[in-house]
Order: C-alpha cells, then structure tokens, then sequence
C-alpha cells in the first residue's frame, strides 16, 4: 500500500500530540466516551439516502434531530448541519443575503470561501480593514468605528461579514457591530469557523478570560466549523441562524421566507450526496456536549489554565495575547489573564500564540524544534507558531508541549547564552524577513474595480498590475491579495520565497504565473 493511506497509517504510528485542526484530537476521545461502535463499524456506516435514513435537504426525522440538538445547545432559531465544512455555509448565507450586482461589506482578512461567494453571486466587496496587533504584524480586531463608517458611506450594501475568532483567536466586538449592523438595517454574518467551542465557555469568566460566542452577541448568521475545536470528523459544521436579528428577525412570514431563501442556498452549494459518516460525527459531538459539556470543558479550561501559568515561567517565551510575568514571582491564583496592553482585549485562549523569538527562534525554526519532539503545531507566521487546542486534548499533550518548549529552551541557551542580555533577536536578518511577510497581510493597497479582460503572466511581470484572482497561501487560507488590489514587488517577492520553501499557494499556477487583468 502507498500513497494517501499509507502516509495516514504511519503518521498515525508515531502518536504524535496534535496541536492542530480537528479538535477531537483521534479516536481516544470517541472511545473514552463508549463511541468504539461508530469507529469499529465506519465503513458500514457510509450509506446514502435509504429508507428511516432522512434527507438532508427535506430533514424530518433523524437528522431533523441532530439539528434540533445543536438548535438546544446554541440557543438559536435554527441550526443546520453542513457537510461541505463551514465554507459552504458562509456562500450560502451570503447568496442568501446578497442579491447579484449588490455590495457586501467584508473584513479584508475574511477566508478564501467569501471571496468565492462574490465571484458566484457577482457580488462587489467592500473592505473593513482590521487593526493590527503591530508586534507581530497581523490583523486584530475589526473595530465598530470601522464598520460603522463603511455602513454610512455604502448604504447600499445589504450585509456584513467578518471572522470572529480569527485564526490567532483574536475576536472582534461582535456585540457593538451587530448593533451598528441592525441600526443601519443589515444583516451581520459571522464566519465563527475557529470558534464553535465559545458557546461553552461561557458563564465561568472569572475562572478563564474568554469572548462569548457570536449567537450570545447579536449576530444574525453564524457559521461554525464543529471539526475544528469540538469533536466531528473534518469537514463538518453548523450553521446557525439566530433569533431575534434582522435575518430571522419577529416577523414570522419574513422569517420563514429568509429561511427558505437560504436554505435553497444551502441545496445548491453542498453536495447531492451528503456523507453520513460526516452527520453522525456531528450527532455524536452534540451528544458529547449535551451529556458531557461540565466535564469536557471543565478539563479543557483546567488544562489550558495549567499550561499559560507553567509556561509563563520558561524564559524568553512569550504567548501573544495572554500576559506574562518574569521569572520567580509569585504563582496567579487567578489563572490566565488578558494583557494589560490591550494587545488582543478579546483574545480566544484556546489558540496558543507561542513566541521564542527571545530565545533566536522565528516560528518556523519553533516548528521544526517541536515536530522533531513529534508535535504538530497548526500555523506559523513569523516570529509566532500558534498551536490549536480542542476538546479532544488530554493533560499529557499539554505536559509534553510543555516539556518540549522548556527543552527548546534550554538548548537554544546553550547555543546562545547570552540571549538573556541580548533578547533582541527579532532584529536578525532572517527574523526581519519573517516579519516583513507578515506585514504584507495587513497591508492596505489601493482598490479598483475587478478586471474583465484577463490574462496569465508569470508573476515576476506583474508588478503594478491588477490582480484578477486572488493570491492565497494555505494555510491560513486568506487572500494576501484580492482581486481589484495591485501587485506590489514585495507581495512577489513573498509568494516566490512561500513556493521555493513547499509552501502551498493557491492562485498560482505550477508555471508560476497568475491571473491579472489586461
């Protein structure tokens, strides 16, 4: 055997600590909760549409249930099972919501699924830039200011759509946008795929500092990838449509029509065979959560409490967003903290943003350490390496990363130690490379309008030209460039230096050339 199974199959051998995408972290979890049926019977599992089976799109029955279960758990008018991840979910509400030729007002750092949606719907964006946590280079929070000023200069655009956790953890004030959204009488999705785990968290503040979930803020349409943090197999979600907002709004006929309008989007998006392998992982997570949600969050926040105050003590680390103390003072009772400098005010804690920058370590160098420690980590983005905890994560995979940051440490003082009276790493020519890469994701470029006509050039000639399909390295999967924006000699000289390491980029082709128009 070869190929794709047999790189699962020995992967899966070396029992490596997941720190990434999907939450339930492998079987253990669906084991220690007397799931072994479902995983030792998986492939009689996999069926289609028979009799006492239900329909996925005329849902009556046992898949009426399932979304019953996540309507209960999420608080929300109505909940609908996805099987084309959260990405499908995000089109559909937006076709819903957007007629063709409209505008729709979006974070700039959305996910590639958004732009596809205004290519379907021939929808024209409008840009909300995030702030930036300037440290590092990345988007933070967009503000209700920004949102607000974009809703009185483009009256008409019928919805708005950001990432709320983005892929750091960084959350944006849902609340007060929602309420800048419904005052101008729009409709707010969230695209809450890095989040699904929010819901649960909350009402125990005081023991983690935590944002509450998109449904619990106002928001009308929220799209959940369950696989990412909670415990269904990869490429399951929800969508959940809220009640009370703009969307669902008190109108009972105008609900029902908004419902069926975007439940035909859903019909048309995700797939005439949906897998019930995906379904029934999404059933056994509800139940997870509706028999077990005290105990599973309960370990998930110890944990996660346990790991910040042990790792806050291992010199020259820093966890972006989550303040920290010097070496020797005296333990917090209170456990995790927000940074006092407001670096991430809204911070989802379950992302872990690792910085050993003061120990000469970029994130990719930090990655390397650790996989060769058999930890696999989710994102890197210059100086951080964010790893992403789940339900499924026990106390060992936290003790072993632990143990492997200290290790790191210890061996990058050996190799350098005298790093603790020059922490200035950061200014290295290969970290000011890192950073510059960084930068380019919250760069503000000047927009025009889409190109009609286009052509492929190799990207070397393309500076000054107008991009025509956007530029995207996966992960994160957000366009460093979107259509309509111009091509800088700094995003080619990036993409080129991404593809010469293996990296993955999406618009690109394997000539290296792209699309620009003419």
């Amino acid at each position: 055997m070869s190929g794709i199974a047999d790189f699962l199959l020995k992967h899966a051998e070396g029992k490596p600590v997941s720190f990434h995408m999907p939450g339930h972290k492998g079987a253990r979890l669906y084991r220690r909760f007397g799931y072994e049926a479902f995983l030792e019977r998986f492939f009689d599992c996999d069926i289609t549409e028979i009799p006492g089976a239900d329909n996925l799109f005329q849902p009556e029955s046992i898949i009426a249930e399932t979304m019953e279960k996540y309507r209960r758990l999420y608080g929300t008018e109505a909940s609908y099972l996805l099987v084309n991840g959260t990405s499908g979910g995000i089109i559909a509400s937006i076709l819903a919501c957007v007629a063709p030729g409209k505008k729709l007002i979006l974070a700039r750092n959305c996910h590639k699924s958004v732009f596809n949606a205004l290519t379907l719907g021939i929808i024209q964006p409008v840009y909300a830039h995030p702030s930036e946590v300037a440290e590092y280079g990345i988007a933070g929070p967009v503000e209700p200011e920004e949102i607000r000023r974009l809703l009185a200069e483009e009256p008409q655009a019928e919805a708005v759509i950001l990432p709320s956790p983005n892929y750091y953890g960084i959350c944006s004030d849902i609340r007060a946008i929602a309420d800048a959204v419904h005052e101008a009488g729009k409709v707010l999705i969230v695209d809450q795929a890095h989040g699904a785990h929010l819901k649960f968290f909350e009402g125990e503040e005081d023991q983690l500092p935590m944002p509450q979930a998109a449904e619990s803020c106002g928001a009308d349409i929220v799209i959940n990838s369950i696989h990412k943090t909670l415990g269904s197999l990869t490429q399951s979600a929800v969508l959940n449509v809220c009640a009370g907002g703009v969307f669902a709004g008190t109108d009972g006929d105008r609900s029902r029509r908004n419902l069926r309008r975007l439940e035909d989007k859903l019909q048309a998006i995700e797939s005439t065979s949906p897998s019930y392998i995906l379904m029934g992982s999404l059933d056994i997570s509800a139940e997870l959560l509706l028999q077990h949600r005290a105990k599973l969050i309960g370990e998930w926040r110890e944990n996660l409490r346990w790991f910040y105050n042990a790792a806050r003590e291992i010199p020259g680390l820093k966890l972006m967003g989550v303040s920290t103390k010097p070496a020797g003072a005296p333990a917090d009772p209170a456990g995790v903290q927000a940074d006092p400098a407001g670096e991430a005010a809204l911070m989802d804690v379950t992302k872990i943003n690792l910085d050993m920058s003061g120990c000469g370590l970029d994130g990719g160098q930090l990655e390397e350490a650790l996989m060769e420690q058999g930890i696999f980590a989710e994102l890197v983005t210059g100086n951080i390496l964010m790893c992403m905890t789940g339900i499924g994560n026990t106390r060992e995979d936290y003790e072993r990363l632990l143990q492997a940051l200290r290790k790191i440490r210890g061996q990058a003082r050996r190799e350098a130690p005298a790093f603790a009276e020059a922490p200035a790493f950061a200014e290295t020519p290969a970290f000011a490379q890192s950073r510059s890469g960084a930068f380019l994701w919250t760069k503000r470029r000047s927009f025009r309008d889409i190109p009609a006509e286009k052509e492929l050039l190799p990207i070397e000639q393309c500076e000054g030209r107008i991009c025509a399909a956007s530029i995207i390295p996966y992960p994160p999967g957000i366009p460093l460039i979107c259509p309509g924006e111009e091509i800088g000699a700094e995003e080619i000289a990036y993409v080129k230096e991404l593809r010469e390491r293996g990296e993955k980029v999406m618009g690109i082709d394997s000539d290296g050339k792209i699309v620009v128009g003419v």
